[in-house]
C-alpha cells in the first residue's frame, strides 16, 4: 500500500447518480467528526509526527483539511453565481509551512465543523442541474464539475483520516 494513498486515488466519473450524490454528500458531513475521532488523545510529540517518511505532520493534515475546504466551499459558490470562473489555486506545501500550522489542532477542527455545516446546507440544496455546473481549473487546464468536485472532497475527508488512523495504527497509538 502506498502511504500516500492509504484509501487509493480519488476515482472521479463525469456524471453521478442521485444516490450517490448524497452518499457523497454524507461522506462531507462525517469528515468534521471523523478528523476529531482520528487525532483524539494525540500529544503535541503524536501530533507533531510525520503520517509517513517525508509526508506532513498530523498537526499540518489537520490545518490543511479546513484550509482546503474552504477553498472548495468558495468554488462551488463560484460556479454556482458565475459563468464557468477561473478558480485561484494556491500552494498547499506552502500553506503547510505558515506560522499558524503550528497552533493547537482545536481551532481547525472547530473551523472545519463550522464550515461543513454550511457546506452541506448548501449541498442539500442544490439542484441536480446545478452539480453539472462548474470552474476552470488552471493548473489542470480544464473545467471541473461541481459532480467531480464533490467526489474530489468525499474522498478528500477520508484520505486525511485515514493518514492519521493508519499512523495511529503502525505506531500503537
Amino acid at each position: 500500500m502506498d502511504p500516500r494513498y492509504p484509501i487509493g486515488r480519488a476515482e472521479i466519473l463525469p456524471e453521478l447518480t442521485s444516490e450517490r450524490r448524497a452518499e457523497l454528500i454524507a461522506q462531507v458531513e462525517a469528515a468534521p467528526a471523523k478528523l476529531r475521532e482520528a487525532v483524539a488523545g494525540l500529544d503535541d510529540r503524536q501530533l507533531d509526527t510525520p503520517y509517513r517518511e517525508g509526508g506532513w505532520t498530523v498537526r499540518q493534515v489537520v490545518h490543511h483539511v479546513p484550509e482546503s475546504h474552504m477553498n472548495a466551499f468558495m468554488r462551488f459558490k463560484l460556479a454556482l453565481t458565475e459563468d464557468v470562473p477561473t478558480i485561484k489555486p494556491y500552494d498547499e506545501a506552502a500553506w503547510a509551512e505558515l506560522p499558524d500550522t503550528a497552533l493547537p489542532v482545536e481551532p481547525s477542527l472547530q473551523l472545519l465543523e463550522a464550515l461543513h455545516v454550511r457546506w452541506v446546507a448548501l449541498l442539500r440544496g442544490m439542484t441536480p442541474e446545478q452539480f453539472g455546473l462548474g470552474f476552470v481549473h488552471p493548473e489542470h487546464g480544464r473545467t471541473l464539475t461541481l459532480d467531480q468536485t464533490l467526489q474530489i472532497y468525499g474522498w478528500h475527508g477520508r484520505h486525511h483520516v485515514a493518514h492519521v488512523t493508519g499512523l495511529r495504527e503502525r505506531m500503537g497509538w
